[in-house]
């Protein structure tokens, strides 16, 4: 993307009003479906609206962000969210650097022959826009980290066959759980004083001149009781919505909702529990009434014996 003056920026938004009003309303949209991390959301707009308006420099990614924080806690849920937002599902190419630990790491990414572009490249070659989520990047070997370095630096990257990819339409996200022990160890202490804590441990693990090129770094913090039972309401109702595509309407009674908060809780690994609880005892219950001659649908309430839900007759 050419970069705008402010003269063209102003007349980008004149001309595109619906792109206009979709940034205006990214941060209520991530509001309603990220929970827990509100000091987040307003950092990661201002990078988003920047580089969707043009301003960012023409040779670098739109924009790149470094989440950083306990598992579980929404950092790869942010990204998803808002590239659906902004390109549509199906605009955001995850890597797992857990994968890219040998030496053999950069011909997995870009081709090991010339005649193959590389699971990078693979995911280039969809479009000319999206997002690469680089998960855990403090596992990748010090060869992808190079990489990294060349992406954020020059926002392009050459591929084993000799093409050279742009990514200048894309943004870049790093996860890592670098300096998460510290965090949940603190989890009284004030957030300005675990931020400092943990942004001081990325500054001690990985390289200066990687960070310094990395528009925002944010830390997440670890999701409270209250949070995840916000977040167990949103699962619920994504997964009684897509229930219903399938043909299966299900009203969960409050009992079985506590009873799904209850079950799904967990201290230390977030919120991934809790998606696996609501669909496992959602969909054991939808089972449990077709093998009975039911039609799966109805009202969900906990069954007598209190270790399972069912649906009401």
């Amino acid at each position: 993307m050419a970069p705008f003056s402010r003269e063209n920026s102003l007349i980008f938004l004149a001309m595109n009003n619906h792109s206009s009003q979709r940034l205006q309303h990214i941060h209520s949209h991530l509001s309603n479906e990220i929970r827990g991390q509100e000091h987040v959301i307003p950092r990661v707009c201002s990078v988003l609206r920047r580089g969707e308006i043009g301003l960012a420099n023409a040779s670098r990614p739109r924009g790149s962000f470094l989440f950083v924080g306990p598992t579980g806690v929404g950092k790869t849920e942010m990204t998803v969210c808002f590239s659906d937002y902004l390109f549509g599902p199906g605009h955001a190419h995850r890597f797992d650097m857990s994968e890219f630990q040998n030496q053999s790491s950069v011909g997995l990414l870009l081709g090991q022959s010339v005649t193959e572009i590389g699971m990078l490249g693979r995911a280039l070659a969809k479009a000319d826009h999206g997002t690469l989520l680089f998960d855990e990047m403090e596992k990748a070997h010090p060869l992808v980290l190079d990489l990294f370095l060349q992406i954020l630096d020059a926002g392009r990257i050459t591929l084993a066959t000799g093409e050279t990819k742009n990514l200048n339409g894309y943004y870049v996200v790093f996860t890592s759980n670098i300096g998460a022990s510290e965090a949940m160890r603190m989890e009284n202490s004030a957030f300005a004083t675990i931020e400092r804590t943990v942004l001081k441990r990325v500054d001690q693990t990985l390289r200066p001149e990687l960070v310094a090129r990395i528009n925002e770094k944010v830390v997440f913090t670890r999701l409270t009781f209250e949070v995840q039972r916000q977040i167990c309401v949103l699962m619920v109702n994504r997964e009684m919505e897509r229930l219903k595509h399938l043909s299966y309407s299900l009203t969960v009674e409050p009992p079985a909702l506590e009873f799904l908060i209850r079950e799904g809780y967990h201290r230390t690994l977030g919120a991934r529990p809790m998606r696996n609880t609501v669909e496992r005892y959602l969909q054991d219950a939808i089972v449990h009434d077709v093998m009975e001659g039911g039609d799966g649908s109805g009202n969900v309430i906990v069954e007598a014996s209190g270790s399972r839900l069912c649906l009401a007759k």
